[in-house]
């Protein structure tokens, strides 16, 4: 426990007073324990309290993160974090914020899915990668999945209480339709894919992938999120409009969905180089 002497101001009633706050607000779980790591880091670098702390203090703990290494994605996070904080202890900060880094997503070929997927010899294991790649899902979204949320006979399935507190409706592939009626028939767990103790654990769905990536000797650095970084590019090659591209991801801007023409081959099949000319 640290505490800050000057005014009794003890830190751990001030980062009690932010998550109850954030609680108030409808925090994310995700995005309360991602922020209360942030505001414990700056009270243990700044050695003050929020109430006794400046936009100096902020500043200085934003050069040191740069210093460190730390991407200016990290930094963006970190700032609404602590703005966050600040404002809570009714301390207004005017901090400019640094140009967001436009990394483009890895993305695998529909011939790499089809190897990772055809590698995972457990039956329900290939299920989950199937149903992250076929739907586009984040992880959390696969984890929070309960039988319920399929129509079976409107083939589609409800995402609920997705990033941005939003809920979606997703086509499901065919050829997931009778793997997953089959699937939770035999099951009765509260959710659709259940560990030892409840809904599966998002380590274990990483895993999963990971093991599936490494049989199939796809030699690409990607992650279990690059299935659906896939997902969303395999439909733009397949002339999908992006705006509906945009609803099935569950994107509140256009602009986020639109990486995904810059990594997307639809368009560079046709261009001939002029030095296949020459």
């Amino acid at each position: 426990m640290f505490i800050y002497l000057e005014g009794v101001i003890c830190w751990m009633d001030e980062l009690e007073r932010l998550n109850i706050e954030m609680s108030s607000r409808g925090f994310r779980e995700k995005t309360k324990k991602s922020y209360s790591n942030i505001f414990h880091n700056f009270l243990k670098f700044n050695k003050k309290s929020f109430s006794f702390s400046s936009e100096d203090d902020l500043k200085r703990y934003l050069s040191y993160l740069n210093q460190k290494g730390q991407t200016n994605i990290t930094l963006n996070v970190v700032i609404s974090a602590l703005k966050f904080a600040f404002l809570t202890f009714n301390k207004k900060i005017d901090i400019k914020r640094p140009k967001k880094e436009r990394r483009l997503p890895e993305v695998l070929s529909k011939e790499d899915v089809k190897r990772i997927l055809e590698s995972q010899t457990n039956v329900k294991h290939r299920l989950i990668l199937e149903t992250i790649y076929g739907c586009g899902l984040r992880i959390s979204e696969l984890q929070n999945l309960k039988p319920e949320d399929i129509d079976f006979d409107r083939e589609i399935t409800k995402i609920r209480n997705s990033k941005g507190a939003k809920d979606r409706i997703i086509k499901l592939p065919k050829t997931l339709l009778l793997k997953l009626k089959s699937y939770i028939e035999l099951s009765s767990g509260t959710y659709l894919f259940e560990g030892r103790k409840g809904k599966i654990n998002i380590k274990t769905i990483q895993k999963i992938f990971e093991n599936a990536l490494k049989k199939s000797q796809v030699k690409k650095k990607v992650s279990c999120h690059t299935l659906r970084h896939s997902f969303a590019t395999h439909l733009l090659e397949n002339g999908v409009d992006i705006r509906i591209i945009q609803k099935l991801l569950g994107h509140s801007k256009l602009e986020t969905t639109q990486i995904y023409t810059h990594v997307s081959g639809f368009q560079l099949e046709n261009i001939k180089s002029p030095l296949d000319e020459l």
